[in-house]
Order: structure tokens, then C-alpha cells, then sequence
């Protein structure tokens, strides 16, 4: 961050832009998951055993599903489909364009789901790398990502938004470590993190960084700051001591000791 003032200008757009994301989906769009090239695919992955039982959606969301299922190994793994027919083109490119991991991304809508699926597993692949907690990631194929399944036989591990917190100071300190692990070990920015996107699993877990970017993107420190400014607004109704938005970037930004 350059300077304070710079994050002051960028709480103003926060403030500005923020909406509120509805976590739910209809019907239609739930069965519109399973277009037959993603049939095909599962049934190949299935005669492959990478996938040996698929079981019934577990999360939704407006750019994939999430199947619980049982993996090569046995263990229970998430099977993360993004649909292709509705995906929201502008959305996902916004996120693309500036990664230079991806300079050559055609924007046909299914060349893109498929870049955005490997994004995640990618930013999957860093942030595990950086002792970050997130779900292991798998395998990954156009719009099929295959990851460990945070949770046991009896379902997912809960949301932070879905249960109550019996010390919330400690668990803000613990999100704060991992979102610092992120910009500092990964080198990515969340960029959509929430009560919604984080599983609360013998402590924070992370989750759905699909979009998450480089922090050499131009619009990195602007979704940081969102990340914050979200998982500050969600900690408010504690009635802990909670640093200011620019005391918790700095806090992230602060470069770690030598050997962490």
C-alpha cells in the first residue's frame, strides 16, 4: 500500500460498490449443472477412478455446484462443477485479465469456465503451498475440479455465519493469520472472502478462491481491502476490540519476520 490516503480512496469505491451476494439458487439453475459434455467427462472420470461414488449437491452457488463424493483414495473429496451455459463472462474475465498466468485466455464462454476452474486450482495449489488452510486440491480438468471434502460422513463443515462462536476474538486473530499467510506466503488476494466463504473446521478453513488474484493485479490491494472491510463488518456484532480497516491492512501487509 502506498500510502494511507490511497486506502482511504479505496474505501470510498468499497463503500460504493458493495452489494450483499444472495448464496442461494433455484431449481433450474441447479439442474443446469449437468450439461452432457460434463456428464461425459464425470462418466470418464468415474471409469478412471479418480471419482468412485458420487453423492448429492452439498452447496450452491451462481457459478458451480459442489457434489460430495469418494475419491481414488477412498477419502471423501468436493467435486466443484462451474456451469458453462450460464456463466457470467464479464464477471470471470474481470478476474482474468492482468494475471499473467493466463495472458493468452480466449473469452469464448467455455475457454474461460475452464480457465476459471483451473484458476482455483491453482490458487489452490499456492495457498496449500503457504501452510494457508484451505481444501487440498486434487485434479482438474475443463470444468470439473476435484478437492478434499472439509468435513466428515455426516456433511460439510459449517459456515462461519452458521454457528455460534464461543470465542470470537480468537477466531478473528486466527482468519486475520490466514488471510496474512495468503498475501504474504501465496502472494494472492482473496478477493471475495466472507462469513459466507470461510468453513469452520478445528478452526478456519478458506474457501472458493476462484477468483482470488497475483497481488501484481492492478485491482489486488482494492480486494484486499474488500476482504477486510467484509470479515471486519461480520465481527462488529461481537463487541470485541477490532482494529480500523487501515490498522488490519497494514496488520496483513506487514512484512513477517525472517522464518515465518
Amino acid at each position: 500500500m502506498s500510502n494511507e490516503k490511497q486506502i482511504d480512496d479505496l474505501e470510498i469505491r468499497i463503500n460504493r460498490s458493495r452489494i450483499r451476494r444472495k448464496h442461494v439458487e433455484d431449481k433450474s439453475t441447479v439442474e443446469g449443472t449437468f450439461d452432457t459434455s460434463t456428464l461425459l467427462l464425470l462418466y470418464d472420470l468415474m471409469n478412471k477412478g479418480i471419482i468412485k461414488t458420487m453423492g448429492g449437491v452439498i452447496s450452491t452457488g451462481k457459478e458451480a455446484n459442489v457434489y460430495r463424493g469418494v475419491g481414488a483414495d477412498d477419502n471423501l473429496i468436493a467435486i466443484k462443477i462451474f456451469r458453462i451455459n450460464s456463466a457470467d463472462q464479464r464477471h470471470i474475465f474481470s478476474y482474468i485479465i492482468g494475471d499473467p498466468r493466463f495472458k493468452h485466455v480466449r473469452k469464448k464462454r467455455h475457454s474461460l469456465v475452464f480457465t476459471w476452474t483451473e484458476k482455483e486450482f491453482k490458487n489452490l495449489k499456492r495457498a496449500e503451498a503457504a501452510r494457508v488452510r484451505v481444501p487440498k486440491a486434487i485434479f482438474c480438468k475443463k470444468n470439473i475440479l476435484i478437492m478434499e471434502f472439509i468435513g466428515n460422513t455426516d456433511g460439510q463443515a459449517p459456515k462461519l455465519k452458521e454457528i455460534p462462536l464461543d470465542d470470537p476474538l480468537s477466531t478473528f486473530n486466527n482468519i486475520m493469520e490466514e488471510i496474512r499467510k495468503l498475501y504474504h506466503g501465496a502472494r494472492l488476494a482473496h478477493a471475495d472472502l466472507s462469513e459466507y466463504n470461510i468453513l469452520m473446521w478445528n478452526g478456519p478453513v478458506i474457501i472458493d478462491i476462484s477468483q482470488a488474484v497475483l497481488l501484481d493485479h492492478p485491482q489486488a490491494e482494492y480486494f484486499l481491502l474488500r476482504d477486510l472491510k467484509n470479515i471486519l463488518h461480520f465481527f462488529k456484532q461481537f463487541k470485541i476490540p477490532l482494529p480500523s480497516l487501515k490498522k488490519a491492512a497494514r496488520r496483513i501487509m506487514k512484512i513477517p519476520p525472517i522464518g515465518d
